[in-house]
């Protein structure tokens, strides 16, 4: 029995170890940092669309990302307080993990050339929204995995997330700039999954209620989660938009639909519930549900009323949801939603994809034109030709850098639509596999035997323990429990 709970004891520091040694030598062998380049200058065998984005590149949206990335998510985990220290810790361990991972798969998607990998900037931010995607399936399953397990769920999620965003993106053209589908949608919907294949249903007798157990000390810290949420997550959906034009309708559309979300749950939470006024958890929710909707349709949308609009219906629908759907997940379905990711991360995602088909449909020249600026002009890589060969400013600036194969011709409107909607099903089938193969492999009994039941800093983690692994604790120690 003691070489049994040393040989835990060191499970997580040796995969730790060994994964970081693995990325040192990856990053020996491939990465290099890529020379500061233009669109010109970009190598044709690159994807020049993601990498020339680094020209224009300034460094307060890359601080924008990573600060909501590590401090938001890591801040609102922590309202939960059985878990909330744990996930607090561990949110930082799958950063630091998932970031270096990231660079490396999705530089052999894109910046891959002549045996190197070119990393810039721009790499890390789409590094940051990788990390984002696990970050949200580790809120689905919180409390029923331990520490090996979620790096082990980073690992394979970050490859599966990075393989489904290069098909959506480099292969089918989506415009997805916010990432509704490759951030939100396949984050909820994969780690619903694994909770799903993890379902132990004698390890559930407690109501959700009661594991989500909320003091005020734990409020304080999703208040501080939300308010950075609020201050930096409009930069999330603008992070990799090329044009300064569009850059601007992400951020504006963002925060509109934001408090429109806001304001639809102070409406609506008197009436599900007997309070008058919504806790602090339920305007963390619809602050996450706002901003998501907006993932695909940030840059699309040339109205600031349909902003209002779009942000008050998922400000609705997430606390419907959580009213009515997620007893339905857990009954039915056998799906244990710790954080409510399907709500404020799943439900949103679909929908902003949806308005984004919507929005595809009703793109044309016109819309994403008649406010384009002399700046936006000057800015234009291509004139269009008359027929007297004299160059004028494009009208389609914007449409150009939303929708490049529409405005070169290449596809039609309708064709971008169906893409649009189909890049929507096939991130659910991702997930949805993914999910189900990463469930499996963490159900492997080895895993999922706890370090030593004996210590109170382990008690969530004998949570996840089979029965034979004999979890011995004291309900002190499950009252005390935190990740790690």
């Amino acid at each position: 029995m003691p070489e049994r709970t040393a040989a835990s004891r060191l499970r997580l520091s040796g995969l730790c170890f060994l994964l970081q040694i693995l990325n040192i030598l990856l990053f020996a062998v491939f990465v290099r940092y890529s020379p500061e380049s233009s669109p010109g200058q970009c190598p044709p065998q690159l994807n020049c669309s993601r990498r020339s984005q680094d020209s224009a590149f300034q460094q307060p949206r890359f601080q924008d990302v990573h600060i909501q990335v590590l401090l938001s998510f890591g801040l609102l985990l922590a309202f939960l307080s059985r878990y909330g220290p744990g996930s607090s810790a561990i949110s930082i361990l799958i950063i630091a993990f998932a970031i270096q991972w990231a660079v490396l798969i999705q530089g052999f998607f894109y910046f891959f050339l002549n045996g190197k990998i070119y990393v810039g900037a721009q790499s890390m931010v789409s590094a940051d929204f990788c990390t984002a995607a696990v970050l949200i399936s580790t809120g689905a399953v919180l409390g029923r995995v331990n520490p090996v397990q979620m790096l082990l769920l980073a690992l394979l999620e970050v490859t599966l997330c990075s393989l489904n965003e290069y098909i959506l993106l480099s292969l089918m053209g989506v415009s997805d700039s916010g990432r509704s589908l490759s951030v939100h949608t396949f984050g909820a919907y994969f780690g619903l999954m694994v909770s799903r294949v993890l379902y132990q249903p004698h390890k559930d007798k407690r109501k959700r209620e009661e594991r989500q157990d909320t003091g005020h000390q734990r409020d304080v810290f999703a208040v501080v989660g939300t308010i950075y949420l609020w201050i930096f997550w409009p930069s999330f959906p603008s992070a990799t938009t090329v044009h300064n034009s569009a850059k601007d309708w992400a951020v504006l559309n963002t925060y509109l639909a934001l408090v429109a979300s806001t304001i639809a749950t102070f409406i609506l939470s008197p009436v599900l519930s007997e309070e008058s006024t919504p806790r602090m958890v339920q305007i963390q929710d619809a602050t996450l549900a706002g901003m998501a909707v907006m993932g695909m349709a940030g840059e699309m949308l040339v109205t600031p009323f349909g902003a209002l609009i779009a942000g008050f219906l998922v400000g609705l629908i997430s606390p419907l949801g959580f009213k009515f759907f997620t007893p339905v997940l857990h009954s039915r379905l056998k799906i244990q939603d710790t954080c409510g990711v399907h709500n404020t991360h799943g439900l949103p995602g679909i929908l902003g994809a949806l308005l984004g088909t919507l929005l595809t449909l009703l793109a044309t020249a016109d819309t994403h034109g008649d406010s384009t600026s002399l700046e936006d002009i000057a800015q234009s890589r291509e004139p269009v030709t008359t027929s007297s060969q004299k160059p004028v400013p494009s009208l389609a600036c914007r449409l150009e850098f939303v929708f490049p194969l529409v405005a070169q011709g290449s596809r039609t409107v309708t064709d971008q639509a169906v893409i649009q909607l189909c890049a929507l099903l096939l991130t659910l089938v991702f997930a949805t596999l993914g999910g189900c193969l990463t469930g499996a492999v963490l159900r492997t009994k080895v895993l999922r035997c706890s370090p030593d039941p004996q210590h109170k800093e382990n008690a969530v983690l004998w949570e996840v323990a089979e029965e034979g692994c004999d979890p011995r604790a004291s309900g002190k120690e499950l009252a005390t429990s935190t990740l790690v």
